[in-house]
């Protein structure tokens, strides 16, 4: 499916860009939730094109890891829709390279521990985790040094290739 079918208006990208860069992308972001009902599956998959998706995973990836890092990322179920895509590729693509080597970072220890990372946990066992896996520790604080240059990055990727992201509505 292409854009055509994914309309957002000028004024809500205006109301957003003056509100800030995380809110211009959230007209873009919220849009792609509305249209595949926040599931990522086989069937909603063709629903949004690779650069849509490369904005939506930021969009889940920033949402995730800010609120509980890697491990929660995980557990939620984003880690294929993160590191089984060219997500990492897209992020270099887009500008953001340091975001992008730190995706490949943590790809590797999610490689190493799918199975276990992926497993189903009480929230006990979650809370464990954290300590099990502290070697996403560094990745995660570098992130969070970054992330403000990381959506500035991305905003103004988007911002210059408005077409690739959605069909803009007078």
């Amino acid at each position: 499916m292409n854009n055509d079918k994914i309309r957002v208006k000028d004024e809500a990208l205006q109301r957003g860009a003056e509100a800030g860069m995380d809110e211009f992308l959230k007209v873009f972001t919220d849009k792609y939730l509305e249209i595949t009902g926040g599931v990522i599956n086989a069937e909603t998959m063709p629903l949004l094109n690779g650069y849509q998706h490369s904005l939506l995973g930021y969009h889940f990836f920033r949402e995730e890891v800010l609120e509980g890092g890697f491990i929660q990322l995980i557990q939620n179920g984003y880690g294929p829709y993160i590191f089984d895509n060219p997500f990492a590729k897209a992020m270099r693509l887009f500008g953001a390279k340091d975001f992008s080597k730190l995706i490949y970072d943590a790809k590797k220890i999610y490689d190493a521990h799918r199975e276990d990372l992926e497993k189903e946990r009480t929230d006990e066992e979650f809370m464990a985790m954290y300590e099990q896996y502290e070697a996403f520790d560094d990745i995660e604080e570098a992130y969070m040094e970054m992330e403000e240059m990381v959506t500035a990055t991305i905003a103004e990727y988007v911002d210059e290739h408005l077409e690739q992201f959605a069909e803009i509505e007078k």
